[in-house]
């Protein structure tokens, strides 16, 4: 395999692997890739994808954006923001990972719109119409947003069910059962409680 422009990343990945006094395995294992994914990355034979960067700097607990720059992602000071913006996201606990994509998918829809995106010359109609999207898809809750190549499809998922009475009607009251098992009448906010 004919080495990738990646050296001078595999290097300075080796060298911050040795000063953490971490065996391949042991990055590997951390960073949650294979140890012969990593030992081609170490000799330049690899280029890793920003997500395996992101693992690999956690597990060494240094910067990715050092390591963005050394692979060529990331041009030092032009995408600093960006980057800073995508860590705080993706390294925050209290967002599962849906809730982070979509964060990362609304930042990078604003980005486009305003010219910084990956595609500068996108649409200003499409960026606003996929913020839409993916804005109501938050706050409905019920939908999952994926980017398809320059398209952003928003999923909606199931409607919660209704409640049906017996019979199979769809417009009875939500009945309670008492203590015993048996259906309670239902509460009518008119009359007072008592």
């Amino acid at each position: 395999m004919a080495s990738l422009n990646v050296g001078n990343l595999g290097e300075y990945l080796r060298e911050q692997r040795r000063n953490a006094q971490l065996s391949l395995r042991q990055l590997a294992d951390a960073a949650g890739v294979s140890n012969p994914y990593l030992s081609q990355i170490e000799r330049g034979l690899r280029k890793p994808s920003a997500e395996v960067l992101q693992q690999v700097a956690k597990a060494l607990r240094i910067s990715a954006e050092t390591l963005y720059v050394r692979a060529g992602i990331l041009d030092a000071e032009r995408d600093r923001d960006e980057v800073e913006t995508r860590a705080v996201i993706l390294a925050d606990p209290t967002l599962n990972e849906r809730q982070k994509q979509v964060l990362l998918q609304i930042y990078e829809s604003f980005r486009k719109e305003n010219g910084f995106g990956t595609e500068a010359d996108g649409d200003e109609d499409d960026a606003a119409r996929t913020n839409a999207a993916v804005v109501e898809a938050v706050r409905s809750g019920d939908g999952t947003v994926d980017t398809e190549g320059d398209d952003t499809v928003v999923r909606h998922g199931r409607k919660a069910p209704e409640t049906r009475a017996a019979g199979g009607r769809k417009d009875a009251a939500r009945r309670t059962r008492t203590s015993d098992g048996s259906d309670a009448e239902p509460h009518d906010p008119q009359q007072p409680a008592g």
